[in-house]
């Protein structure tokens, strides 16, 4: 006992050191993405392969339930995946968790895919004619997703590209550049025309996709020019003006940053692009070339919020600019310039392409420009000197190494020793080996392929096989592209073009149909986890740009891994892989043979979905009982979850939930997603258990497809016996698409509410003392352990203690 207050006194005098304002306090979570469980299920041969997400916030002891049908069918506590030799194409899906023998809430229930990929129609734009008379079309090129909505799925942003698009070393004119916005049910969500004013080529448009404010829901950021016009036909600057040259170049005329909303494409905020581009020929040439050379990114400068990172140039002069987007002001945070003083020896080290992680450790991230590293505060972390080049790799590479390593090809192998590919360490830049060369190397690529050496393997244009330590383990593969975890164990498999194949096997997947973007490159419009389990999804544009698909493996694994998405290095590559020459995204941890568990990945959930947490349920509108009059089952107004809606009649019509879960019962908040396009609200009636009717009045959300949630307070018994019924007395109803019933059941501790006390926690009480995240409602009665009406260090001391498995209980 003595011993354990000694351990006590002694955890209590450190948390006081760690909380001390005058201590530089490393961030203990960093915002993320809000995620569902993004079940997929797949017709095979002998019935159903589905899949879903294990979220990063979710322990490992966290069991899953799954029904087919609404009858449970498998309780699953290992790998996220089960194949159902009963499913059947009308079969429908769900999946719930359970904590301690307590079951949650089960995911919205989805159908069955009749082959391993997803249709997305697509709305090609209309092709166009040069101001020389030179005809062109589009191709759906770059893609890149994000929550857009906040209902914690995906949605997919597509970058259109014109037939005539160039490399910045080609004259010539382009169409204009297009965004557009898909949900993965196929519904068009906006379009963004950029312009004649911003030139088509992979080097000019780097469009970041990502929750930069935090609210749930994703931004859009890129630069735009007179004439670009948002989703809503706002125009930014000049509408009439035309800076393009007779050789197509776009060399004067002001440039702009802008902030898009995610769920409309309506510009949010547009200031200038910086840096300005100045006397062209100061970046190297004067006729356009390396002037407009850009990147980015997005990265976790203070280790907490992400960052949005702009750049210029990297043949010469370099400049990395730095903001925070607070939902309404863009502020800088720093500039890096090669031109400043003390930084001219960066110039000329970039690549084609980025990355970003924590490389030296300080919880806060780094961004590697090609040879070189930008610390998080802006200043340079290290150059090594070697040069420009058009691929990098960044991640674990090899596990047996300490901190992360980048593996590089580069272009100037005359000016910089005769290294054509270089394996470094990420934090200091030390070379640890390399790939001697007297020729511009242009590719390289790093996968775990076999099981036979440890960590990953690296190869190079004419390279041979390198294990991780230099080891030349004999003849590289001919794909030098992209790599994907894609079968059931943990090598990767080889991306090349339009086929997944198996280092030293066969072919595992031909997207026939399909075909690859950015010529040579033959990488596809995206590589992600964004569906069902660890493994990635790929998707490509069908020949005839008429449509995406997104393709899933169908093969079962034994490994239970989290979703990628929540690893902050794989998300920050999804963020950037759109940017210049595509590459894959890395793990932070290694993912290959003989790895070890992940680590637990220290971040928080951003916003919300309405996806209900244990102690609550979700109840889908066509899963519930409806009639009367000319009430109706729809589907014709987009935006609603599930397969569709009840459209409810004038009057007499009733829409009546059953076997409702009250929890342990009590009072409750009933919330109804609901859509209601007309100008006036509308008031029905709502009764509990043949109780007493009470009214419920609906407001006007805007119209049929902007769905809102409207709050009912109303009392429920304890189980699942309760029915709630709606109905409709003469002015007609909302369209309402589910019902999600919140129960008050606070845990001491579980400040996330994911029904247990872990690490987790613990963050969010320390990020609340901090002010980083102020805690409220349920979480904050959830922090406060001691219950004075506080959340302050006692309480964090406590849950400290708790984990420590000093107390038991609070």
């Amino acid at each position: 006992m003595l011993k354990k207050l000694a351990l006590a006194f002694l955890i209590f005098a450190q948390i006081i050191i760690f909380l001390s304002p005058q201590q530089s306090v490393r961030a203990a979570a960093r915002q993320m993405e809000s995620l569902d469980r993004g079940v997929v299920a797949v017709k095979i041969s002998n019935g159903v392969f589905v899949s879903w997400r294990v979220l990063g916030t979710e322990a490992s002891s966290v069991a899953y339930n799954l029904y087919r049908d609404s009858v449970r069918i498998a309780t699953v506590t290992g790998a996220s995946n089960y194949s159902d030799s009963g499913g059947t194409s009308s079969s429908k899906y769900a999946v719930s968790t359970v904590i301690g023998g307590v079951e949650g809430a089960k995911s919205i229930p989805v159908g069955v895919w009749g082959q391993n990929y997803l249709s997305i129609p697509l709305q090609i734009p209309a092709g166009g004619t040069t101001p020389d008379g030179a005809a062109y079309t589009y191709s759906a090129n770059d893609c890149s997703v994000g929550d857009l909505d906040g209902d914690g799925q995906y949605e997919i942003v597509l970058k259109w590209d014109p037939s005539n698009a160039k490399d910045n070393s080609q004259s010539g004119y382009t169409g204009n550049v297009y965004l557009d916005a898909y949900k993965m049910n196929g519904t068009h969500l906006w379009r963004i025309d950029l312009g004649r004013n911003i030139r088509a080529g992979a080097h000019y448009t780097q469009f970041m996709v990502y929750d930069l404010d935090g609210d749930g829901k994703a931004e859009i950021a890129c630069k735009t020019a007179d004439g670009t016009k948002d989703a809503a036909g706002a125009v930014i600057g000049s509408a009439s003006a035309d800076h393009r040259n007779s050789s197509g170049y776009v060399l004067s005329g002001t440039e702009y940053l802008t902030i898009f909303q995610g769920a409309t494409g309506k510009a949010l905020y547009t200031t200038q692009y910086e840096p300005a581009r100045g006397t062209v020929s100061s970046w190297g040439d004067s006729y356009g070339n390396r002037v407009d050379r850009f990147l980015a990114c997005i990265a976790y400068l203070d280790g907490v919020r992400p960052s949005l990172v702009m750049c210029r140039g990297y043949y010469t002069r370099t400049v990395l600019v730095a903001y925070d987007w607070n939902g309404s002001t863009l502020a800088k945070r720093w500039t890096f310039d090669s031109n400043s003083s003390g930084n001219s020896g960066y110039a000329g080290q970039g690549n084609h392409n980025l990355s970003v992680a924590d490389v030296d450790g300080d919880g806060r991230d780094e961004i590697v420009y090609g040879s070189c590293t930008i610390d998080d505060n802006g200043k340079g972390l290290y150059n090594t000197n070697l040069r420009h080049g058009d691929a990098m790799h960044l991640g674990d590479l090899n596990p047996n190494s300490p901190g992360l390593e980048v593996w590089s090809c580069h272009e100037d192998t005359a000016g910089n020793g005769g290294i054509g590919a270089s394996f470094r360490e990420a934090k200091t830049g030390r070379v640890l080996w390399s790939y001697s060369a007297s020729r511009d190397i242009g590719r390289a690529c790093s996968a775990d392929l076999t099981a036979s050496y440890p960590g990953e393997e690296v190869w190079a244009s004419g390279s041979p096989l390198y294990s991780s330590t230099g080891q030349n383990i004999g003849s590289a593969p001919s794909p030098t592209n992209f790599a994907i975890w894609w079968d059931g164990d943990e090598l990767r498999e080889l991306l090349d073009g339009i086929t997944i194949s198996k280092y030293g096997g066969g072919t595992l997947l031909s997207a026939v149909g399909c075909d690859s973007n950015n010529g040579t490159k033959a990488t596809p419009c995206l590589q992600a986890d964004i569906l069902g389990d660890w493994r990635e999804e790929v998707i490509w544009r069908t020949s005839d740009n008429k449509y995406l698909r997104i393709y899933t493996t169908t093969a079962s694994t034994n490994r239970r891994i989290y979703t990628l998405m929540h690893d902050p290095v794989y998300r920050m590559g999804v963020a950037w892989q759109n940017v210049a020459y595509n590459q894959p995204p890395h793990t932070g941890f290694f993912l290959g043979s003989g790895m070890a568990q992940p680590p637990v990945p220290e971040i928080y959930m951003a916003g919300g979905i309405l996806e209900p947490v244990p102690g609550g349920s979700l109840y889908q509108a066509e899963d519930a009982v409806y009639g009367g009059n000319e009430t109706t089952f729809e589907n014709k107004h987009t935006g609603y979850y599930g397969t569709g809606y009840v459209n409810m009649s004038v009057s007499g019509g009733y829409l009546e939930f059953r076997n409702v879960d009250g929890g342990s019962g009590g009072a409750t908040v009933i919330k109804l997603r609901n859509a209601l396009g007309a100008d006036t609200s509308r008031t029905g009636r709502m009764q509990v258990n043949g109780g007493a009717w009470q009214d419920i009045t609906f407001s006007p959300t805007g119209s049929w497809t902007t769905w809102a949630v409207h709050e009912v307070n109303a009392t429920l018994s304890a189980g699942t016996a309760n029915t709630i019924r709606i109905e409709s007395t003469g002015q007609d109803l909302a369209n309402i698409d589910q019902l999600d019933v919140k129960v008050s059941t606070v845990k001491k501790g579980d400040v996330n509410n994911d029904g247990s006390v872990n690490t987790v926690d613990f963050a969010l009480v320390k990020r609340h003392i901090l002010e980083y995240e102020i805690l409220t409602g349920n979480a904050f009665e959830a922090a406060d352990v001691d219950g004075n009406g506080t959340v302050d260090t006692l309480d964090y001391l406590k849950i400290r203690m708790y984990l420590l498995e000093m107390i038991s209980e609070f």
